[in-house]
C-alpha cells in the first residue's frame, strides 16, 4: 500500500493492518445513536486494535444484541487526525459468543499482548477517566486486587493511546502488557478458545 503526496513527489510504501472502526451492540433504554458515535456500547471508537487477533467484550443491552460491524480500514495512525485514514471495503469473519454474566461497562479488548479498555466521552479527559477506572476494575477482577493496589500498579504500567479525536464523542484507550502480569484468564479464557477455533478456520 502506498502514501503519495499531493504537491511534489514524495511516496511511501506502507504495510497493509486492516482494523474496523466500528464494533458494537445496540444501547440501552432505547436510545438511537449515530453510527458516528462512540459511547459504552462500542460503535466509532476508530482504534487500530480492533483488528484480526482481538477479542472484543461487550455488555449485552437488548434482546440479541444487534451487534453490528463496518468502517474497514487497511490502515490508520492512532487519533485518525485528518478525520479518514485508508477506508476501504473488506470481508471480514468474526466468531461470535455469548458469554453469561459478567458483562463489562464499557468496551474491553484482549489481544495475544495486551488487556485493553475504551473509553468515549467529551471532554477528552473523561474519555480517559473512563478508560482508567475501568481498567482499575479489570485488574481487579483478573488478580483479584483490591480498587486502591489495582490503581496504584495501573500508574506504572499503563499505555494510553488516543483511538479517535474526530467522532461526536472521543475515544482513549487504556492498555496493560501481559507480559508485565501473572497469567490470567478473562471470561473463562474465551480469548485463547477463539484464537484456536479461528486457526482452525484457515
Amino acid at each position: 500500500m502506498g502514501f503519495q503526496t499531493r504537491a511534489g513527489d514524495f511516496e511511501l510504501a506502507l504495510p497493509l493492518e486492516p482494523m474496523l472502526g466500528t464494533v458494537g451492540v445496540a444501547p440501552a433504554g432505547g436510545e438511537a445513536h449515530s453510527s458516528l458515535t462512540p459511547e459504552r456500547f462500542g460503535g466509532n471508537m476508530d482504534t487500530p486494535e480492533m483488528r484480526v487477533g482481538s477479542t472484543a467484550y461487550f455488555g449485552v443491552n437488548v434482546e440479541g444484541a444487534l451487534f453490528s460491524i463496518g468502517d474497514g480500514h487497511y490502515r490508520q495512525g492512532e487519533g485518525e487526525a485528518c478525520g479518514t485514514a485508508v477506508e476501504g471495503a473488506m470481508n471480514s469473519t468474526i466468531i461470535v459468543d455469548l458469554i453469561k454474566g459478567g458483562a463489562p461497562l464499557w468496551p474491553r479488548l484482549e489481544s495475544d499482548e495486551h488487556w485493553m479498555v475504551v473509553g468515549s466521552s467529551r471532554p477528552m479527559e473523561d474519555s480517559w477517566r473512563i478508560s482508567q477506572v475501568e481498567m482499575i476494575r479489570w485488574l481487579s477482577e483478573l488478580f483479584g486486587l483490591d480498587s486502591m493496589d489495582a490503581y496504584q500498579l495501573l500508574t506504572q504500567i499503563a499505555l494510553v493511546p488516543v483511538a479517535n479525536v474526530v467522532d461526536t464523542n472521543y475515544s482513549v484507550m487504556t492498555k496493560v502488557a501481559k507480559s508485565l502480569l501473572p497469567s490470567a484468564a478473562a471470561f473463562d479464557g474465551i480469548h485463547a478458545d477463539l484464537r484456536r477455533r479461528a486457526r482452525e478456520l484457515r
